[in-house]
């Protein structure tokens, strides 16, 4: 008999029925294990060693999956396919092994973007081992929101009586706007000028910026006043000015980058005001 094991027990039937009687499949309803809410569910100094506690809704299933294992020859972990379903798929494994329900039986792991017989068909025939780079990803990830929400949680309850919890995204996200805040408090205002002149020389009119005045070069803060400005503007009416060079040369402009989410915000902000 072979054993499949998915997350969700919707997914459960569909797939039964597409592999038809020789399958079992049952459903995990999500992730099985997690670190308790406790002083010493990862040590950094151990090499961040991570004590793990079976959750209590899971562990009927976890009895169920284990008996279903031990009656199999081969178990097919078919988690979904990102690094929370690998993860998923790890801590079944684990706790597989540490039930001892898996003395010889073949243990693989599939995945599949669609709930289609083809698709699931076509994952069947292709299964590979439980990918522990992602499940690395996901431990690094899930002892730093235990590090970072164990440690300043407290604090903030102390300190902001009603607050929830602190978390390793929103946290650093509130440290970006908090330095932001401040730059833009710190930030004063000073007046500058900026010098243009629109010229024509058996050409169409174009637009030219004033860059060196009185022998000197103009920065952009040089110009600071509106009589400054005037004078400036004086000079150039009161002067004569000819063309020293043209320079002509092919330009390539690569087309703009897809949108991604940020880029479209940033441009609905930009051109249309929100």
């Amino acid at each position: 008999m072979n054993l499949v094991v998915v997350e969700s027990p919707a997914k459960a039937k569909t797939i039964n029925k597409y592999l038809g009687p020789d399958y079992t499949v049952l459903a995990s309803y999500g992730h099985v294990r997690d670190l308790p809410s406790k002083d010493g569910s990862v040590l950094p100094d151990d090499d961040f060693a991570m004590t793990w506690e079976v959750d209590a809704k899971a562990s009927k299933r976890l009895s169920e999956i284990a008996e279903a294992a031990k009656r199999s020859d081969r178990v097919i972990l078919a988690t979904d396919p990102d690094r929370e379903g690998e993860a998923i798929s790890w801590h079944l494994l684990q706790e597989l092994q540490r039930k001892k329900a898996l003395k010889d039986t073949v243990v693989q792991r599939v995945t599949f973007n669609a709930i289609t017989k083809s698709a699931v068909l076509e994952a069947m025939a292709a299964p590979r081992d439980v990918d522990m780079e992602l499940v690395e990803a996901y431990l690094a990830r899930r002892a730093l929101d235990y590090l970072v929400g164990f440690t300043l949680s407290p604090v903030l309850w102390r300190k902001l009586p009603g607050a929830r919890s602190a978390g390793r995204v929103q946290s650093v996200a509130l440290r970006i706007v908090v330095d932001r805040e401040m730059e833009i408090e710190k930030f004063r205002a000073q007046e500058y000028w900026s010098v243009e002149a629109d010229l024509a020389a058996d050409s169409p009119p174009f637009t030219a910026r004033l860059v060196k005045h009185a022998g000197k070069r103009v920065q952009r803060l040089d110009i600071i006043s509106e009589a400054m400005a005037t004078a400036a503007r004086d000079a150039i009416n009161a002067g004569t000015f000819t063309i020293n060079s043209v320079e002509k040369k092919p330009v390539k402009r690569a087309p703009s980058p897809p949108f991604m989410t940020s880029t479209l915000q940033q441009e609905a902000s930009r051109k249309l005001g929100f």
